[in-house]
């Protein structure tokens, strides 16, 4: 009888540390070394404007006292596409160095060669093509369209419909930019994120989230096999103690 109770609770506690391996509660909450007990401020250090890169497609709009001259001209926001040398081909003033500039900046010096064709111009640039994507274990992978040209990495996920509770909470961040590739883990459960280089988004930036061990194990034929095995033997080891 000793040993079939022995038995039992081996492998009651096989099955406990089967599925209690899988994840731990400690390393699922976000931001854990935050002060959440008292409202904290501090500086936002480390935003940094969009700049433009080549393949970005510009909205250019221009306005003017005399609105028939920029008219005849084609100009409208319409899409001009950032080409290999980080020009754009604009009427009027041909072409305009635009990459490694912010979109303010842009639109100064399409404005200052406007002078000589039309009268007070005002010009207004964006990044129509502004988006990211973000797949692996989130709520909701897809590529998100933004409308303006800041996005942080916690407002992607957010989109994303969050992170599933099985996803690891170290994810990375693929950016290309001036043509290389940088591949980037940040870390969610730490508030050093807030201070990241990184947690402002890019065009084109990709947001990867790994699913965790849990994740591999629900949809895996023999860890279920295993699972079955062990609480049908869990539950005959009980059966037969009591019966005895």
């Amino acid at each position: 009888m000793n040993t079939i109770k022995h038995f039992s609770l081996l492998v009651t506690a096989a099955v406990i540390l089967t599925f209690s391996s899988c994840s731990s509660y400690k390393n699922i909450p976000y931001f854990q070394n935050l002060n959440k007990s008292t409202p904290t401020r501090e500086d936002i250090q480390n935003f940094s404007p969009l700049t433009i890169q080549p393949s970005d497609i510009l909205g250019i709009s221009v306005s003017s006292l005399n609105p028939q001259a920029w008219s005849d001209s084609s100009y409208r926001e319409t899409g001009y596409l950032v080409d290999q040398q980080g020009e754009i081909k604009l009427p009027l003033i041909g072409k305009v160095k635009v990459s490694g500039l912010t979109t303010p900046v842009v639109g100064e010096q399409i404005q200052k060669r406007l002078l000589s064709y039309l009268k007070e111009p005002a010009v207004n640039v964006r990044v129509l093509n502004f988006k990211v994507a973000v797949l692996g274990d989130v709520g909701q992978p897809d590529v998100y369209k933004v409308p303006n040209e800041r996005l942080t990495v916690t407002e992607a996920l957010s989109m994303a419909g969050d992170l599933n509770i099985t996803a690891k909470r170290n994810i990375l961040l693929i950016r290309e930019i001036d043509g290389n590739r940088e591949y980037i883990p940040l870390d969610l459960t730490s508030v050093n994120l807030f201070h990241s280089p990184y947690y402002y988004l890019k065009n084109n930036d990709v947001i990867y989230v790994q699913p965790d061990k849990t994740k591999y194990a629900s949809v895996d034929n023999n860890y279920r096999t295993i699972s079955l095995v062990l609480s049908g033997l869990s539950i005959l080891a009980i059966i037969l103690t009591n019966a005895l």
